[in-house]
């Protein structure tokens, strides 16, 4: 199918599909369930050590699965159906957060139980996401995965607040069991609502290659395919924008203002990218295309201005338009899920989310190196001005790609 002839799609045309339907439900119920489980575990340990740095750690172990599990795990969605991926992902996630509910349990166990939860997200996240394009087609799944993606954006605004006062009125352990309910609900959901389909290497529900030469022929169709690399380095262009999350507080503080301003400064970058992505999905597929580069270009250059100290009106303007143009990443994650033959779109997913997180904790690490020696203001300024470099550089590259193969691949279901 020819770039220009695809229409955009609309909203009602996408939530038309019953299975889109289930999905959506059951991401709603994921995303509530791990903001709820991760308030109540720092409330647990806070509780039981009165320790801010363990604190802090449990709730940075919440993260690290993904790094070390994402390209391991997430290709069972390509060995196993997804339907039957994700049901069985979310049971088992449903049995470790009960489990963590169980007060007499030593701390070094819910840790532990916690790491295992957040590894399982892997193959559940993968087989999701594989088995979307499936369901919505062409640009449909633009829009769906637009919805979805703003969903996780109001979770990061809302979610911390609604979530402390569920753990205030019911307690530690009734959040984690409440957790464990949102995690049943989404299996049942799945297994009402989504079709089976067999396992897409073999057409089977028996694997036929090893998961050691699935898990290589992932890495290296995204390595030796120059679309697929470049969206890659569009993607961990985050890396470099995601530290203004980092040093909202002691930006603040540098400014000469307190909590109340570092917590609406962290309230702009997701607030900007929900307007970033509605805007978003009123442009055709073309041109969305187009300016993915000017997109990531222009999520990290107003950071540089920080390098001026301004007030946090301006500050918050800034920061909110650099969240509205990492609304790139919807397109960019669509193209690269579409253009990924269906057998390997799960492993492809868990390279990509790898390379995506791995570059935002490196930044927010680097950003915390600079903070030092030139303050939080000079730190983001850094970051935006290597951001956009290095943004213009895979814009360019991007282009270059889209030029040299061709187009349908992003907008067509493999």
């Amino acid at each position: 199918m020819s770039v220009g002839v695809v229409e955009r799609a609309r909203w009602r045309d996408v939530f038309g599909h019953s299975e889109f339907r289930a999905l959506f439900v059951a991401g709603i119920l994921s995303v509530a369930g791990d903001q709820l489980a991760r308030v109540a575990l720092s409330v647990l340990v806070f509780d039981r050590t009165a320790s801010a740095g363990l604190t802090a750690l449990t709730y940075a172990l919440t993260y690290v699965p993904d790094l070390v599990f994402g390209p391991l795990l997430a290709g069972f969605a390509d060995r196993y159906p997804r339907r039957r991926v994700m049901i069985v992902t979310d049971l088992v996630r449903a049995i470790l957060v009960a489990c963590m509910a169980i007060q007499a349990l030593p701390l070094l166990v819910v840790i532990l139980l916690l790491v295992a939860l957040q590894a399982f997200g892997s193959p559940f996240n993968a087989a999701r996401g594989a088995t979307l394009p499936a369901v919505l087609p062409g640009d449909h799944y633009v829009l769906g995965k637009a919805a979805n993606d703003m969903v996780v954006q109001f979770s990061q605004v809302l979610g911390f607040g609604l979530g402390g006062a569920v753990v205030v009125a019911v307690g530690t352990s009734g959040g984690l069991l409440l957790d464990a309910g949102t995690f049943v609900l989404s299996a049942l959901l799945i297994a009402v609502g989504v079709h089976h389909r067999p396992a897409p290497t073999s057409g089977t529900d028996a694997p036929s290659e090893s998961y050691l030469s699935n898990l290589t022929a992932g890495l290296s169709l995204v390595a030796r395919t120059p679309k697929l690399r470049t969206l890659v380095l569009l993607a961990t262009i985050a890396g470099f924008y995601v530290t203004v999350e980092a040093l909202a507080v002691p930006y603040a503080h540098d400014i000469g203002e307190g909590a109340t301003t570092a917590g609406l400064l962290l309230a702009a970058s997701p607030a900007g990218c929900v307007v970033g992505m509605w805007l978003i999905t009123l442009w055709t597929p073309e041109r969305r295309l187009k300016l993915l580069g000017p997109l990531a270009v222009a999520a990290c250059l107003p950071l540089v201005f920080c390098a001026f100290q301004p007030g946090p009106v301006v500050t918050f303007c800034l920061w909110a338009i650099s969240g509205a143009a990492s609304a790139y990443h919807l397109p960019t994650s669509a193209a690269f899920v579409q253009a990924v033959p269906d057998h390997q779109r799960g492993q492809a997913f868990g390279v990509a989310g790898t390379a995506l997180k791995g570059s935002q904790g490196l930044g927010i690490l680097l950003a915390g190196v600079l903070a030092g020696p030139f303050g939080a203001p000079g730190a983001v300024a850094v970051m935006g001005a290597a951001g956009t470099l290095l943004a213009a550089a895979a814009g360019a590259a991007w282009a270059r790609a889209r030029r040299n193969g061709d187009d349908s691949a992003e907008i067509t279901v493999g």
